[in-house]
């Protein structure tokens, strides 16, 4: 072996530069490296965020889909160092609600730079990175570390963030790629936003067809509830919980909801192309 090939080179040259430039943003800010993990924290989500509404659009049928192509080309090494120095924040110095945003930024980015690395795609189940939690898929990876620790998305998902927080609005904050997915949003999630970005995540998730739809008093929803089920509790527990968030239409409709009748996703890339 005479060395990685020059691509490969170019590649980690470009993310280190990035790396680079996200340092001395901070430090522009009159910030030390050194800094709090609150700070660094911060700092990270001003970059997501500025990615986010750079390269995520809001389409007219209610999905929010990302340009994956633009983003891989002009931005990735500024998403791979962002993640870089997320993995250097002391996550557990952090207060509750920070430690819940934190990891769910870190999940979303990782995601999108796992599709952005092997795009195009047609689905991310297309990126047999090991298996998933639903087949093939890159979530059982060890792509990440912590304070120490490598995780994997699936790690994230379901041992910090469903288990440790046992929220059930984190299906409407993690995004997977896909288009039958709850949307990505177009910011970071922040601690002081938390409550707020998850009730907005999921008034907007179960009002869309995909998420619920009621027809002649019975319920298609999206496959979320069926496979989380234990987080939603039984079926009168799961349409209280969309009579939570339900608008007028849809409070309507859930009135004369019978049963649930089927349960339905779509693995379909969420590219705006």
């Amino acid at each position: 072996m005479n060395g990685p090939p020059a691509s490969y080179k170019f590649r980690a040259e470009k993310v280190e530069l990035s790396r680079r430039g996200f340092v001395a943003g901070v430090a522009a800010a009159g910030l030390a490296f050194a800094a709090p993990a609150r700070v660094l924290a911060d700092s990270g989500d001003r970059v997501w965020t500025s990615l986010l509404r750079q390269y995520v659009v809001s389409s007219r049928d209610g999905i929010n889909r990302v340009r994956y192509a633009a983003f891989k080309r002009e931005s990735y090494g500024e998403l791979a160092a962002y993640l870089m120095e997320l993995q250097r924040v002391k996550v557990s110095s952090l207060g509750r609600a920070d430690q819940f945003a934190f990891w769910v930024n870190l999940y979303n980015a990782e995601t999108v730079r796992v599709v952005l690395e092997h795009y195009p795609v047609r689905t991310i189940r297309d990126i047999d990175l090991g298996g998933g939690l639903f087949a093939n898929g890159p979530w059982k990876k060890k792509l990440l570390t912590v304070e120490g620790r490598e995780l994997s998305l699936d790690d994230i998902e379901h041992e910090i963030l469903r288990k440790d927080f046992g929220d059930k609005r984190v299906h409407y904050a993690v995004n997977c790629a896909s288009l039958g997915c709850p949307n990505l949003q177009l910011e970071a999630f922040t601690g002081a936003r938390l409550d707020a970005m998850l009730d907005a995540g999921a008034a907007d998730y179960i009002n869309h067809p995909r998420g619920v739809n009621v027809v002649d008093g019975r319920v298609t929803a999206s496959k979320i509830y069926n496979w989380f089920s234990e987080d939603f509790g039984g079926n009168s527990d799961l349409i209280g919980h969309w009579r939570d968030y339900a608008r007028p239409e849809l409070a309507g409709k859930l009135d004369e909801a019978r049963r649930i009748s089927d349960y339905v996703y779509d693995w379909g890339l969420n590219d705006a192309a």
